[in-house]
């Protein structure tokens, strides 16, 4: 009878525990790397960009953010992007600015603010506190790398309509795209992405990178597969993550890595927190982008 007992016991202890595995893979707890590769005959040998949006403060693997930076480091990137919400409209920095840190000690990175910044009364504090650790600021300006004697420019806007003069953002950074860089754009949200590819006529952006919609929230398998709802989307939205091409355009739009703790009443179903991560690879047309070879 004992050895029954105890037969059923890690029976129950077993089936306890796959069940919470699979609750928490469902509610979207677990973080997961998702990939991506575009091609451009502007590089001639590949680049890779990690891109980091809607982190709300949070963190992964404790306060030091080892989950989080352990995966990147893992990644091995060339380039590392915030793209808006690094932090949430209530609670602090410190989080966001941990991994910021981080990030900046050994990688070229840069960052645009999001909504939630914007809606903060003492964001100037997180700005100044992130400009001291050196990270670039993108609000209608662009920051350039050179990744393998490959330029790299790298532009952001906050908001293509609210916030002040952010027409003007996106005007500025239009005006200073070159045709011999790979210009990506940093945009938080994606349904603003018909905008920004109407104003780059001249010079069209190679990439645009985008968060925001957090995946949709909650995700049904092969019928909600781009989630319930995103903010400014609203109901059945259409894009709330994904690469979407739009002539000499490329559009990625992260779930991103908001799980704050206000969304316990709102979870991420089926959606997981997502570190996206963009292979840029030369295509098979000649080469017209520029390199710099070093005079020494």
């Amino acid at each position: 009878m004992t050895k029954v007992r105890n037969k059923k016991r890690r029976i129950i202890i077993v089936l306890t525990a796959f069940a919470i595995i699979v609750l928490l893979e469902a509610w979207g707890y677990a973080l997961e790397t998702v990939n991506y590769t575009v091609s451009s005959s502007k590089v001639s040998s590949p680049v890779r960009i990690v891109f980091i949006s809607d982190l709300h403060n949070g963190f992964y693997g404790g306060k030091d953010q080892s989950g989080i930076w352990d995966e990147i480091q893992e990644q091995d990137p060339d380039i590392v992007l915030f793209g808006g919400d690094l932090i949430d409209m209530y609670g602090g920095f410190d989080n966001a600015l941990k991994l910021a840190g981080l990030v900046k000690a050994e990688y070229p990175c840069a960052y645009t603010p999001g909504n939630h910044e914007m809606m903060r009364s003492d964001r100037q504090d997180f700005y100044d506190q992130l400009d001291a650790l050196g990270v670039p600021r993108l609000e209608g300006s662009c920051t350039e790398f050179t990744v393998n004697y490959q330029k790299i420019r790298i532009c952001g806007i906050i908001d293509t309509i609210e916030y002040g003069k952010n027409g003007t953002q996106l005007e500025n950074c239009c005006e200073l795209l070159a045709e011999d860089c790979y210009n990506v754009l940093l945009s938080h949200q994606p349904e603003q992405t018909d905008a920004c590819i109407d104003a780059a006529r001249e010079v069209p952006f190679d990439l645009i990178l985008s968060g925001h919609a957090h995946g949709g929230q909650w995700e049904i398998p092969f019928i909600l597969e781009q989630g319930l709802y995103a903010p400014d989307q609203g109901i059945f939205p259409e894009r709330t993550k994904g690469m979407y091409e739009y002539g000499d355009t490329v559009h990625i739009i992260s779930k991103g890595l908001a799980r704050p703790l206000r969304m316990i009443f709102i979870p991420r179903i089926f959606n997981r927190p997502e570190l996206t991560v963009i292979d840029i690879e030369a295509a098979a047309e000649d080469f017209t982008g520029s390199i710099e070879i070093p005079t020494e």
